[in-house]
């Protein structure tokens, strides 16, 4: 049971690494992301370590900086936070839950992957078609768009950003980053016109088969647990839940 624990948690660690903030601040073993307000995981209190503070007065103080930057105050709660009666003192206080989402892990040793010229592409760095074609699939803002230029710009780890096109259109994008013998994935999407035609799969396929090239052989994803499709794809591919996690976030 340690052992799986200690797994769990490097994995969580991993995927605050594969997915990084602009700014964090560290707080009593809780660390606080700040990205301009672009998606959760980069703007919320992530209480990963250990706590020894008065709850109430942290939780307060978390409002304040988050106030300051003009955002809602998140918390991601995991099965590891700290302290374990968190989630509740949080509902107490009026936080509502949202989102929950499983992280899956599964082996890529013996994973099909598509033909050579089958339409999937791969660069080690950010480009601007890949970048375009998340925009466009997600619907950014310019705001959101360059946000997220600077969240992905100049990364230590080795990533790879992939992008499966029909002829010369992009049709899905997403991104594998690599740490510690395993291949996260992030942002895999399709063009909403596209949907149904196997791209998102093949574009899986081809990164986690960039990442097995690179002699990893393990990966891990976050999916919120009420997306049927997206579930339903990773559950084809081997992928196995390890823990749960939600957020909190004031009514």
């Amino acid at each position: 049971m340690e052992d799986r624990e200690r797994s769990d948690k490097r994995i969580e660690e991993m995927s605050l690494n594969g997915w990084p903030a602009l700014k964090t601040v560290l707080y009593d073993g809780w660390l606080l992301r700040f990205a301009d307000g672009y998606t959760k995981r980069s703007n919320s209190v992530q209480p990963i370590y250990g706590y020894s503070g008065n709850l109430d007065e942290q939780i307060n103080r978390c409002e304040e900086l988050y106030r300051a930057q003009g955002q809602p105050t998140v918390f991601k709660i995991t099965p590891f936070a700290e302290p374990a009666h968190l989630d509740a003192r949080l509902e107490e206080l009026g936080y509502e839950r949202i989102d929950q989402t499983q992280v899956k892990t599964a082996s890529i040793i013996d994973l099909p992957v598509p033909r050579q010229g089958d339409g999937f592409h791969c660069w080690p760095e950010l480009t601007d078609e890949w970048l375009d074609a998340i925009a466009r699939f997600q619907g950014l803002s310019d705001s959101q768009k360059e946000t997220t230029r600077r969240m992905l710009a100049g990364h230590p780890l080795r990533r790879a950003f992939g992008l499966y096109k029909r002829g010369e259109v992009p049709v899905a994008a997403g991104l594998v980053v690599l740490e510690d013998g395993y291949a996260g994935l992030y942002d895999i999407v399709t063009d909403a016109t596209e949907r149904g035609r196997g791209y998102g799969e093949r574009l899986t396929r081809g990164l986690l088969g960039w990442a097995r090239g690179q002699g990893v052989r393990m990966s891990y994803l976050l999916v919120v647990k009420n997306n049927t499709a997206a579930n339903r794809l990773y559950d084809k591919l081997g992928f196995m839940t390890r823990y749960d996690y939600w957020y909190r976030v004031k009514k």
